[in-house]
């Protein structure tokens, strides 16, 4: 399986996401509870990769899986990272809008690019880091409304612990990100082994944020096992699976390919959201979209493209090493 094929896969599902989600919501506000769809994702994630492996070991015993306890300790620390940054993002949402956090949240694109150079050791070319900073900018430009409107103005207007906690989410998500790239290639073991690790401890950690938001509400709507699936309607399960669908497909990329390759394919899908909700949702287009959607695809073109694809030599360039052969032979001749 090809990686842009993966890549370009993850990137529909994910801009079908948000979409989705808008459409399980009744009145405005959600019938079912929506902390129990993360817990329910985790847990076909679980499923899925369980049922893969013994298909895998069926097929070929020689399937590496280790077992060691200092190997399998290291799996919760990305349930830890996004825990926190979960929390992180309700923090920074106290002191900025939505919208600004959307806009502020593109960030973790340049910081996903520092951590992959300094923790995974991936070299990038200077086209490379342009292409990197061009996406952000791009991204950032699809979203800003106007200025003289809301958005840009509560963009420069926020205050200083919203911009640091918005720096710290951004670089939490980056952190988790590249670090679960560097357990899925650490070692041989095989993928779906590493995603069963990965999203047993998913499970129990998405099962512990219910047990405690039973407790914090004092058991008001009842233990959490009780209303897993109230509410639930065909379009709540299409979120599951597609929440879940797109984390097979990432922790695929993170195996196979590498972080830089879903950060492409997440900001890909959040402009395709954009196109798509112009039409479902009757959105009006803007300048800065059709902006935004031309400087990701010169990003994407810089980022992937063959180098002789980006810099075009000269003619007299091109033709100096065949006059420097032509002079040499001319030399030996004359000797």
């Amino acid at each position: 399986m090809q990686w842009y094929f993966v890549a370009s896969l993850l990137t529909v599902l994910t801009s079908s996401q948000g979409i989705l989600t808008t459409l399980s919501q009744s009145n405005g506000g959600y019938k079912y509870d929506y902390a129990t769809v993360p817990f329910l994702a985790e847990v076909f994630k679980l499923l899925v990769s369980s049922m893969l492996l013994w298909r895998e070991i069926q097929s070929l015993p020689s399937t590496r899986m280790t077992t060691e306890w200092r190997s399998v300790r290291l799996f919760p620390i990305p349930s830890i990272i996004y825990l926190v940054h979960n929390n992180v993002q309700f923090a920074t949402l106290t002191y900025v809008d939505p919208s600004t956090y959307q806009i502020m949240g593109n960030l973790k694109i340049v910081t996903t690019g520092i951590l992959f150079r300094l923790f995974l050791q991936k070299k990038l070319s200077n086209l490379q880091w342009m292409a990197i900073v061009l996406l952000a900018v791009g991204t950032t430009t699809s979203q800003i409304k106007g200025c003289g409107q809301t958005s840009c103005n509560s963009l420069f207007s926020a205050p200083i612990p919203g911009y640091l906690l918005g720096i710290l989410s951004a670089c939490l998500s980056a952190l988790a990100g590249v670090y679960t790239e560097y357990l899925m290639k650490k070692n041989n073991d095989s993928l779906y082994w590493q995603n069963v690790q990965l999203y047993s401890f998913g499970a129990i950690f998405n099962m512990g944020r219910l047990a405690l938001d039973d407790f914090q509400s004092g058991f008001e709507k009842g233990p959490w096992w009780k209303r897993l699936l109230n509410g639930y309607d065909i379009t709540t399960w299409m979120v599951v699976l597609n929440l879940g669908s797109t984390g097979l497909l990432v922790s695929w990329l993170m195996k196979y390919a590498d972080n830089i390759v879903k950060v492409y394919s997440t900001s890909m899908a959040m402009l395709l959201t954009m196109v798509l909700s112009l039409y479902l949702f009757y959105f009006k287009p803007t300048l800065q979209l059709f902006l935004g959607i031309v400087i990701c695809m010169m990003s994407l073109h810089m980022y992937f493209a063959p180098p002789n694809m980006l810099v075009d030599l000269p003619s007299t360039a091109k033709a100096a090493p065949e006059n420097l052969k032509e002079i040499s032979v001319d030399r030996k001749n004359e000797s």
